[in-house]
């Protein structure tokens, strides 16, 4: 199994990113690589956070964001909140949302890597997804070999 890489981007940037990842380029600074793991854990990861933070049921499935790159998927914004929102969610008594989020992702069937792991991609995660600013018309996106 290949890898996933999770980045900010604007569209024609992250167009330009996927040709590079489709040649075997390397980790971009900044970007989030992660083993053994495919576009459907993230999809599942955006369930769990929209779940933890008390949005669920919006609409957290990737969705191909151009004709020019089959490997390349768009995170829809429901996703993007609910990421960035695990950083300072807060309950009362319930502990560190993002932790929570992260073992449960690590419980998955056939998840690559345990809790430990699993909460650092997560924050690393989180932390891109804050840093999305639609007013740059940048995104989060997702690259998968």
């Amino acid at each position: 199994m290949g890898f996933t890489e999770v980045f900010v981007a604007t569209h024609d940037e992250a167009l330009k990113r996927a040709a590079a990842l489709d040649g075997g380029a390397a980790a971009a600074a900044g970007a989030v690589r992660i083993a053994d793991i495919t576009d459907f854990e993230v999809e599942r990861l955006g369930d769990l956070a929209g779940s933890a933070v008390h949005a669920a049921g919006a609409d957290y499935e990737l969705a191909m964001v151009d004709v020019a790159s089959d490997s390349l998927l768009g995170v829809p914004a429901a996703m993007v909140r609910a990421l960035a929102e695990l950083l300072s969610y807060e309950t009362e008594g319930e502990g560190n949302v993002l932790d929570e989020v992260a073992e449960s992702w690590a419980a998955e069937e056939d998840m690559p890597f345990g809790a430990e792991q699993a909460s650092r991609i997560v924050r690393q995660l989180a932390e891109l997804a804050a840093g999305v600013d639609p007013a740059s018309k940048s995104g989060l996106y997702v690259w998968t070999s």
